[in-house]
């Protein structure tokens, strides 16, 4: 199965942390090498700028991967994959996370799982472009987003469609899954997914898979909060909560609602 990460915070944060530790799964510390990818929300308060980058070389030797180690970006939301192929070829479109535009905003996803026989009826508004089931899972749930409401709904609003969308998908195989739009961060987990609210006071943490640790109250204001999601903790010395099978989570402003 694939790797998912996902950062919600109340500021523009570094992700360069978690990302070194999530990247060498990518063919280092995992056996995860059909490509990898991650998406950043960036801009004022609105959050309505992306960078989007995708590479189909394993993430723990990928050029691209080292770019975004070296490079610290941040963000306020983020959602990053590490692919391990079950349908699709191994190729630039079949790498997570996708991107897709709705009601003037672009939504990221990114999915760990296999789902069997699902091929929705889709519109034209929203096709995919590579072979995954993922990337029909992604096309399906924008089109019934754009169907289910008239205008721009709050996140409250938008959770209760979810739910009922990913239960649907979820009947077909495993379906865990990263969404955001710039303002929240959703996750669902059929099996593993895990996530962790970082706030004052903060404390060191560890990397499980690299030897690497930081003190976070050296990087943070004490009015920051972070949340980080995740296939399975990051870190050997921070509790990370599993969520239960089916369930729906949404984080905004670093924490969970």
């Amino acid at each position: 199965m694939c790797q998912l990460l996902g950062m919600n915070c109340n500021t523009p944060t570094d992700v360069t942390f978690s990302f070194t530790g999530f990247a060498q799964r990518g063919g280092r510390t995992d056996q995860h090498t059909d490509g990898w990818g991650i998406a950043f929300f960036e801009g004022d308060q609105d959050g309505k700028g992306l960078r989007h980058f995708v590479d189909h070389q394993r993430a723990s030797e990928s050029p691209v991967a080292e770019l975004i180690r070296r490079y610290p970006i941040k963000s306020r939301n983020v959602i990053a994959h590490i692919r391990k192929a079950t349908q699709g070829h191994v190729a630039l479109e079949n790498c997570h996370p996708f991107v897709r535009e709705l009601w003037g905003r672009y939504w990221v996803f990114a999915h760990n799982g296999d789902l069997k026989d699902f091929h929705p009826r889709l519109h034209a508004g929203f096709r995919p472009v590579g072979s995954t089931d993922s990337e029909r899972a992604f096309c399906w749930i924008m089109q019934e987003l754009a169907k289910s409401h008239a205008g721009v709904p709050s996140v409250a609003e938008l959770t209760i469609t979810l739910r009922e969308l990913a239960r649907h998908i979820a009947s077909h195989g495993t379906f865990n899954f990263l969404l955001s739009n710039g303002l929240a961060l959703w996750a669902h987990a059929s099996t593993n997914l895990y996530y962790v609210e970082r706030r004052h006071p903060f404390a060191h943490a560890s990397l499980s898979d690299e030897d690497l640790a930081v003190n976070f109250a050296e990087l943070t204001q004490p009015s920051d909060r972070v949340a980080v999601v995740v296939t399975a903790p990051l870190t050997r010395n921070e509790h990370w909560t599993p969520f239960a099978a089916g369930e729906l989570k949404v984080f905004v402003d670093g924490a969970l609602l």
